[in-house]
């Protein structure tokens, strides 16, 4: 037990930093999401791609899982609407919270102080899977646009690139020179300490409040969804420190940047909010047990 709160407690106290900050400081969230998007989450994928010793089917096979258990979350999501009459404006958010977990803020960090570098190069596999369904796929769904327009969304962030610099690195074995791969790393290192500042910089402005779409999503999300990866993952093959990751991923809370996608492209904001922080907080409970049943 004592194990299993050693990788839950150090992602929470840089995530109460980052609250303690919010409420003291007059910190500039953009610049830092910003920061964050398009400087040190690239070079942590490039690194962990450079570093990686994950065959392409290991790869693959996460990557699917994650699309599986995301369509089955759609579908029962799109069920428990019909069955609760939940309006469009409100379903889209609950969609959202229920198909989209944090797997940068808190899925990284935790699999990184849970199963070291070889559960972070997988968590990242997982990560890659969940922003293409998060920066490409949840804004056409939300503005109800094509398929087409959320996959040039996807063209215009750094994260494609970072997967094809990563994996041209690791293809082709190349080497760089003057230990600018301990520069990127560095880099990468950076990341995720920042990314659960942010998280406690946004939670600290957002109203917290439980209703039963609330309830419904946080249950949904944080148990629903794991209990699914493990079947997808037994299903498609998967085995040992693979499965392990698909299901603790897949426990992962909503992730923080719905919010900004809910306000630009449609949908619930306020709930979306609410939905952030009751499923966040709801994970430091329902995380450790998962942690546990996998160890």
């Amino acid at each position: 037990m004592l194990a299993i709160f050693s990788a839950i407690v150090p992602v929470g106290f840089i995530v109460l930093v980052g609250v303690v900050a919010g409420r003291l400081l007059q910190l500039e969230v953009n610049s830092l999401s910003q920061v964050s998007v398009y400087l040190l989450a690239p070079a942590l994928v490039i690194d962990g791609f450079y570093r990686s010793t994950l065959t392409a089917k290991n790869i693959t096979l996460i990557i699917a899982g994650f699309g599986i258990i995301s369509l089955f979350m759609a579908i029962i999501v799109t069920i428990a609407a019909y069955f609760f009459r939940i309006p469009a404006e409100k379903r889209k958010s609950l969609m959202a919270a229920s198909v989209l977990p944090n797997n940068g803020n808190m899925g990284l960090s935790i699999a990184s102080f849970a199963f070291g570098a070889t559960g972070l190069e997988r968590a990242m596999i997982y990560m890659i899977g969940s922003s293409i369904l998060l920066f490409g796929v949840a804004p056409a769904y939300l503005r109800g646009k094509s398929f087409l327009s959320g996959i040039r969304l996807i063209f215009k962030l750094p994260l494609l690139w970072s997967i094809v610099i990563g994996v041209s690195f690791q293809v082709f074995s190349i080497e760089l020179p003057l230990q600018l791969d301990k520069a990127i790393e560095s880099l990468g290192q950076a990341a995720i300490p920042l990314a659960l500042i942010i998280l406690g910089v946004q939670l600290s402005a957002t109203k917290f409040g439980i209703g039963s779409i609330e309830i419904l999503g946080a249950f949904l999300r944080l148990v629903i969804a794991p209990i699914i990866a493990y079947f997808v993952g037994a299903r498609l093959g998967l085995s040992g420190l693979d499965l392990k990751i698909l299901i603790l991923q897949s426990a992962m809370p909503t992730a923080v940047n719905t919010v900004v996608l809910v306000t630009e492209f449609g949908g619930d904001a306020s709930l979306m909010a609410r939905l952030v922080v009751v499923t966040t907080l709801a994970s430091f409970l329902s995380v450790p047990v998962f942690l546990w049943v996998l160890r």
